[in-house]
């Protein structure tokens, strides 16, 4: 059973985090149940926010803002609209800091500034038009004091003090916070930045390589997960709210409702229905008009819900109002109040002739809306009469809606940057992060080449990353760790057994051109010289770009690996010629050309059998056309120009060379300047002029190898 290792907790960022958010917190709610004892016009309930802000970061920062509006709320409930603001200040402290522009007082003192009047333009608008800011206003002395001086209504003199108060208290809590960081060790500093991590440690260069890798990306994890919180939060807040404001509204009628039937339900009990019945009360002078109006007036204020209450008969063209009392004016009957039916209550018409019972009716404007009640008023017999109607109004109910959801808004706009910037800190420490770090690993180890020490270079940076995420995260990435492992020992093996190959075949083709060597008495050393020769000039041509696309590093390797074989042929050319002191006759010479062919044949032949087209091709180009011209008078096919292969014009140079400088039975060796004056002559008729041009311009190295052998 695990032990509990409490220095380990106290060792974790997570908790070092959530320890100094909590000592913000607590910095920040007792500044301001100080100042709200001394009755100061300033909190200073955002010294802790900006203090953890600058020294831990973003999440813990947002964190202390609203926890500590959410903690002053209890004991002042108008904090709890405020947090927003705060969490805002939060995250512009934490970009301000994390852009090193705290280290300039300039820039500091302009800081100062942007929060104080952002605040103070947000929070006096808060507090003047959903709060008791206007009543502050009148209470306060100093804003008094400041509109009758300036002589600017009272809002803008609330204002400009609440942004002159802001400046003041935002200074405070800046200059906690630089001084923090003043003192604050840099290894201390280093730790609260690295958090919680849970791979190794991203720096800014770091950082900016994984953004820059991840430009490619339509849709980033990151941003995915920030979307859907986002929406599915606004959705909730929405689905939730406006579930809450429909049912409360509904209940809310139906308590007005209740209201004018009970208020309607009084009248009839208490009104003369004699009078009603056989008379009308037409004039405000009749004694029993007062007593009815006086009777109706004190039912409307005995229901405050109920705004007017009239008596109605309907008839089938229209209707007629025989008494009416609204709270600021009443109607009287003078001349009866005779009234068109609306759309809204002519399909109730038969059911009101009848003096049956009807829901209610809405009507109205958007700023005056109301709901009608009607109730039937019937005799001690069940006659009926005329109709008591009752109008509610429900427009301040949407006005006191319109308030609560804007408070609402308020209140959940401080939480929800708080939680979504937990997802973002969450998502990015525990899933972005790791897996873009893994994946641009990985990435670079398809595309960056197989080279053996790039390969394991690879290897170390991706065992680097240190993802310890404790669940299918890790779990992935160890697969992946010990994948690139193996991939890069089975490279190394495989490299190992090429090598060896390679070796064998070099063997292989020493083996061959030895033999021909040892027929041919004037060949000596030939093929040692000729190969460095062509070497000479395959990497002057790389050096120079000619041929760019034909030379790359595997058809070098294959041009200098396969230069002995240049003269294979002459294996099948007989003694007597191949040693002839003298000249040959041209019928011999024909047979001494035919060694290019059998070159060719015996290099295919190798190919077919050795499966080694990739490695031999260039060998029998060699041996096939090496004695081609670039004038197109060579043999054995009379090939000319770029059409002869690449590899064949280099061993022309090469060849020729060799033969210029060195003895033969039939001639003795010409001059090194006698040589290249040659070579030179045939630039352009014999030779390719660019390979001519890279073999001069190299001829200290040609002079090392004649004195090599010469030696």
């Amino acid at each position: 059973m695990a032990s509990f290792r409490f220095d380990k907790i106290i060792k974790s960022g997570l908790w070092q985090r959530m320890f100094l958010s909590g000592v913000g917190i607590l910095v920040n709610v007792v500044f301001a149940c100080i100042m709200l004892r001394l009755g100061l016009p300033f909190y200073l309930d955002t010294m802790g926010t900006i203090a953890v802000s600058a020294a831990v970061g973003l999440f813990p920062g947002i964190l202390t803002a609203v926890a500590s509006n959410a903690i002053m709320a209890l004991i002042h409930a108008n904090f709890i609209y405020f947090g927003f603001i705060n969490a805002i200040i939060a995250i512009l402290t934490t970009w301000f800091v994390r852009n090193n522009l705290h280290k300039k007082i300039s820039k500091v003192i302009v800081f100062v500034l942007i929060i104080a009047f952002a605040t103070g333009i947000i929070s006096s608008s808060i507090s003047w038009f959903l709060l008791e800011g206007a009543q502050a206003a009148k209470n306060s002395e100093a804003v008094l004091m400041l509109s009758s001086s300036i002589g600017i209504p009272m809002f803008w003199a609330y204002f400009i003090f609440t942004i002159f108060v802001e400046i003041f208290d935002k200074g405070l809590a800046v200059a906690l916070a630089w001084l923090i960081l003043k003192i604050l060790p840099d290894e201390v500093k280093k730790q609260f930045e690295q958090g919680d991590w849970k791979q190794r440690p991203l720096n800014s260069d770091d950082l900016s390589k994984l953004k820059e890798w991840g430009k490619g990306l339509n849709h980033s994890l990151q941003k995915r997960a920030t979307a859907m919180l986002i929406l599915t939060s606004v959705l909730l807040v929405v689905v939730t709210g406006w579930s809450g404001v429909r049912l409360y509204f509904s209940k809310y009628k139906e308590t007005l409702t209740v209201d004018a039937y009970n208020s309607l339900r009084l009248l009839s009990e208490m009104v003369n229905k004699d009078d009603l019945k056989h008379t009308v009360i037409n004039t405000n002078t009749d004694s029993k008009y007062k007593e009815t109006e006086a009777l109706i007036k004190k039912i409307i204020d005995s229901f405050e819900s109920v705004e007017a209450i009239r008596l109605v008969k309907f008839g089938e063209k229209e209707g007629r109002v025989i008494f009416e009392v609204e709270p600021q004016e009443s109607l009287n009957g003078e001349n009866d109040a005779v009234f068109e039916y609306d759309d809204e209550i002519i399909e109730y018409i038969p059911n009101l002739l009848k003096g049956e019972n009807i829901n209610p009716i809405e009507h109205g404007t958007i700023t005056d809306w109301k709901r009608s009640v009607f109730y039937p008023i019937t005799d001690e017999d069940g006659e009926f009469i005329c109709y008591a109607i009752a109008d509610v109004s429900v427009t301040y109910m949407a006005d006191y809606m319109q308030n609560f959801t804007l408070r609402f808004f308020l209140i959940f706009l401080g939480f929800f940057i708080l939680v979504l910037s937990n997802n973002m800190w969450f998502t990015n420490i525990c899933m972005s992060y790791p897996i873009r770090s893994m994946a641009k690993c990985v990435d670079d180890f398809t595309h960056l080449g197989y080279e053996q020490e790039q390969l394991d270079e690879n290897v170390k940076t991706i065992r680097s990353l240190e993802i310890k995420t404790n669940d299918e995260l890790e779990k992935l990435y160890d697969s992946i760790c010990n994948m690139t492992l193996n991939i890069s020992e089975q490279i190394r093996d495989l490299r190992k057994l090429s090598e060896a190959t390679l070796k064998m075949q070099d063997g292989l083709i020493i083996t061959m051109a030895d033999m021909v060597e040892k027929r041919d008495s004037d060949t000596g050393e030939h093929i040692q010289k000729t190969a460095l020769y062509v070497k000479i000039i395959v990497e002057g041509l790389k050096k120079k770009g000619y041929y760019a696309e034909k030379i790359t590093p595997k058809f070098m390797s294959d041009v200098v690996r396969s230069a002995p074989l240049h003269d294979i042929g002459k294996i099948n050319i007989p003694d007597g010629i191949l040693n002839k002191p003298g000249k040959l006759t041209p019928e011999e010479f024909e047979i001494m050309k035919t060694h290019t062919t059998a070159g060719k044949n015996i290099m295919e032949n190798a190919i077919s059998t050795v499966k080694g087209e990739n490695y031999l091709k260039e060998a029998r180009n060699m041996a096939a056309y090496h004695h081609e011209r670039w004038d197109g008078k060579g043999y054995p096919e009379g090939l000319h120009g770029q059409v002869i292969p690449l590899s064949a014009r280099i061993m022309a140079v090469a060849d020729v060379f060799d033969a210029l400088t060195s003895p033969r039975v039939y001639k003795p060796a010409f001059s090194l300047e006698k040589s290249i004056s040659i070579i030179t002559e045939e630039s352009g008729r014999q030779f390719d002029p660019k390979c001519v041009e890279v073999f001069l311009e190299a001829i200290s190295d040609v002079k090392m190898v004649l004195n090599k052998f010469s030696s």
